[in-house]
């Protein structure tokens, strides 16, 4: 559905001013906020995309086209997804959606800053507040099954996993473990085959292990972002979070 916001202004694009024309392809995280308190555990996390703002604060997931008026955000509506949240999250997708339009704008550096009324929200760059984690040495965790559009979770009690070193990669399938050679470029990983043990567990820890396994095969697309690691080959694919 749409959040309508109360937009002023005339509504074609303005120019971005000088404090705001860094906004473009950049990821925000909310580190102090004053006028509100968020709900625990929550970020107000906002990005800036080619004209469009996307925003989240612990439950839904906002996205509409944005301008900046001098120093004033501006965003006449807001499409979000319909996730049914505790009532104090909800209220507060309300909340960031009041605020983000006709916010004062303010950018220095890696620090954004939002004012409106008697809130202040300040949000540190995404990769200087939550870094992007190094693929190699790093224990990577599948969080979901990617197939085509949709990602379902794994078995509830399964855990399969990936850890990456030069040339290397040891496998946790959810039942059997074992590894092969990965040749790893900036974008892809090239697999080479994979051997793993021979157990036999539960039907739906096999069905994980097969599923982690069609992954791993040939040329396969990576992005890392913050602590999430996405694997796309082809139709399907896993979504991976770093461990502690």
């Amino acid at each position: 559905f749409l959040l309508g916001a109360c937009g002023g202004g005339s509504g074609a694009p303005g120019a971005l001013g000088p404090s705001a024309q860094g906004l473009n392809g950049r990821t925000f995280l909310s580190t102090t906020v004053e006028g509100h308190t968020l709900v625990h555990g929550s970020t107000v996390r906002l990005a800036f995309t080619n004209g469009q703002l996307s925003a989240s604060a612990g439950c839904n997931s906002m996205s509409g086209p944005y301008r900046i008026d001098g120093d004033r955000l501006v965003v006449d509506e807001l499409a979000t997804t319909e996730m049914g949240c505790e009532p104090p999250l909800m209220d507060q997708d309300r909340w960031v959606a009041d605020l983000l339009d006709g916010a004062t704008v303010a950018l220095d550096g890696e620090t954004l800053t939002l004012t409106k009324g008697v809130t202040h929200v300040v949000l540190l760059d995404r990769e200087v507040a939550d870094p992007d984690r190094l693929l190699l040495g790093t224990r990577w965790v599948v969080d979901g099954l990617i197939s085509g559009d949709a990602v379902s979770s794994i078995p509830a009690g399964t855990t399969a996993a990936l850890t990456f070193s030069e040339e290397r990669l040891d496998v946790e399938a959810g039942c059997n473990g074992g590894g092969g050679t990965v040749r790893v470029t900036e974008t892809t990983l090239e697999f080479g085959p994979i051997s793993l043990t021979k157990k036999g567990c539960a039907p739906e820890v096999m069905a994980l292990e097969q599923a982690v396994v069609a992954v791993l095969s040939g040329t396969v697309r990576y992005t890392i972002e913050a602590a999430t690691l996405t694997l796309n080959a082809g139709p399907v694919g896993l979504m991976l979070h770093a461990a502690p």
